[in-house]
């Protein structure tokens, strides 16, 4: 009897344990506006996911991210809102993303599209810029 109460006492602990690690993994907060009496209601989800840049052209209006649960990459809109930042918090260009480059992110949840409003790089710029040497040989 004793040996039945405590693998009920282990399986209800591993199920809360998983239930909040799944609650710390997806950081979500919903907020919902509604206009006069006119019945309009507008709803934004916040949500902040961690992934690596898989596609990304600073003339296009979307980014590509491959997150960890996710084996596709998914499409998320960027606009002239979003803001990249380095891990100290410094703003950095948005031309300067690159695919491979792992981020945290901020997106919010407009109709069927997901817009990226913050980018933060996991390492500083400097750790991604190119170096070129130049090497001359000369006849003799």
């Amino acid at each position: 009897m004793k040996q039945n109460r405590f693998t009920k006492l282990l399986a209800a602990g591993a199920a809360c344990a998983l239930a909040l690690g799944t609650v710390v993994a997806q950081d979500t907060s919903t907020t919902t506006t509604t206009a006069g009496g006119a019945g309009v209601t507008t709803s934004t989800s916040t949500l902040n996911g961690t992934g690596t840049i898989t596609a990304f052209t600073p003339s296009s209006d979307y980014i590509s991210f491959r997150t960890e649960t996710s084996a596709e990459p998914v499409k998320y809109y960027v606009t002239k809102d979003t803001t990249v930042v380095d891990p100290t918090g410094q703003t950095v260009q948005v031309s300067m993303l690159r695919p491979d480059m792992p981020v945290h992110y901020t997106y919010v949840k407009e109709g069927d599209r997901m817009v990226v409003t913050r980018v933060t790089l996991e390492k500083p710029i400097s750790y991604y810029k190119k170096e070129t040497t130049t090497t001359t040989t000369t006849n003799p």
